[in-house]
């Protein structure tokens, strides 16, 4: 018998025991077939006078009446912030979010912030599924698997784009329905910080790409440029260098300083990866770096020419900063980096195993960097 279903007369007389004959708790509670907890307890209640256990009977059933209160309405409020999309919706949209929500409120709770009828859902979840729920079903689990595997950064437009190219006959709004549904979201969203200029570089090349960022042939005009990643042991500097012509990282360096051997070193990776033919373009921007007598020694021993974007003006070198800006938005805001190290490889599964070789580009019709230059050639030899 639990404590709660023993008579008040019982509990009465079982204080007694201990307060007027005097005999030991312990015993007491084991004669009874009780724990000694309980029997303190009752000890304690009914020692005090009638009408102080009456006051404090009424204080504790509005404890549990305000508990109550406070729990329907935190409830309620987190329904309706997590449905604030259905609320104008048909209520069939209705009974597939309160499915979904189900697992955690109850089925009543959510029917009433809703404003269904609990009967109506549970019919609604009798009803054998139409085909089309189970092929949203089935659609859904692809469109998670593509979601994940672009490191949760993906839209629907490139998740479309996905599909697509697996041979799925879905439509793009289809897609984009599912994933608002089930809260799948492209990661967006990135406000660069202010900076301040300093003075006027020693040695400033002319801006000889004036932003024509629309390259026909790749290893003809290259960008590169310099920036930062917090982590616990201090800063790490990464330099990189893009193919204008499919927006591919070709080079890279990272080093706890910003020395120009920082940028040199990127340079020289996309000097040895490409082994151009024909003089290349590179434009930067008039960092000390890109000015130093190092940078533009190897400029001429490369046949490299350089250029320069104006002073203060980003935009002048906008691919180089679209890409930091992606970077940034889809890997290191969303990691919390302990070392150099741990950033670095961080980087380079970002540069070298998702961007270049997968991740689907906007300016190349949505094909990956690597794949973009793939059927380039593909088309010359076919030529």
């Amino acid at each position: 018998m639990s404590n709660s279903r023993y008579p008040e007369e019982f509990k009465i007389e079982a204080v007694k025991q201990v307060t007027e004959r005097g005999l030991p708790i312990a015993e007491v509670a084991a004669r009874l077939g009780m724990s000694t907890h309980s029997l303190c307890a009752w000890v304690k209640r009914y020692s005090k006078p009638q009408e102080q256990r009456a006051q404090e009977d009424d204080q504790q059933a509005e404890l549990r009446r305000l508990r109550a209160e406070l729990k329907r309405v935190t409830e309620e409020r987190d329904i309706l912030k997590k449905g604030r999309r259905v609320l104008c919706q048909g209520v069939r949209l209705k009974y597939a979010f309160i499915n979904q929500l189900s697992v955690d409120y109850s089925v009543r709770r959510l029917c009433l912030t809703l404003k269904v009828h609990a009967s109506g859902y549970y019919a609604w979840r009798a009803e054998p599924k139409s085909a089309r729920a189970l092929d949203d079903q089935r659609l859904l689990g692809l469109i998670k698997h593509a979601w994940l595997e672009s490191g949760c950064v993906y839209g629907y437009r490139k998740i479309y784009d996905d599909l697509r190219e697996l041979g799925e006959p879905c439509g793009r709004n289809r897609v984009g329905r599912l994933m608002r549904q089930h809260s799948l979201r492209s990661q967006t969203g990135y406000r660069r910080r202010p900076g301040r200029y300093g003075g006027k570089p020693p040695v400033a090349s002319p801006n000889h790409l004036e932003r024509r960022f629309n390259v026909t042939e790749p290893n003809k005009v290259w960008v590169t440029d310099i920036t930062y990643i917090r982590t616990y042991e201090g800063w790490l500097f990464l330099a990189v260098v893009l193919d204008l012509f499919s927006r591919q990282v070709i080079g890279w360096s990272m080093k706890p300083q910003m020395t120009s051997d920082l940028a040199i070193d990127a340079l020289m990776m996309a000097v040895w990866r490409r082994k151009p033919k024909q003089e290349v373009m590179i434009h930067s921007d008039q960092g000390s770096q890109f000015s130093s007598g190092d940078w533009q020694s190897f400029l001429k021993a490369n046949n490299l020419l350089g250029s320069m974007s104006r002073r203060g003006n980003c935009h002048d070198n906008a691919v180089a900063e679209s890409f930091f800006q992606l970077l940034k938005r889809e890997r290191i805001k969303r990691r919390i980096y302990s070392t150099r190290q741990g950033a670095r490889a961080d980087v380079f599964d970002y540069i070298e195993m998702f961007y270049n070789p997968k991740r689907r580009h906007g300016f190349n019709n949505q094909l990956s960097p690597v794949e973009f230059e793939k059927r380039y050639f593909q088309r010359l030899e076919s030529v």
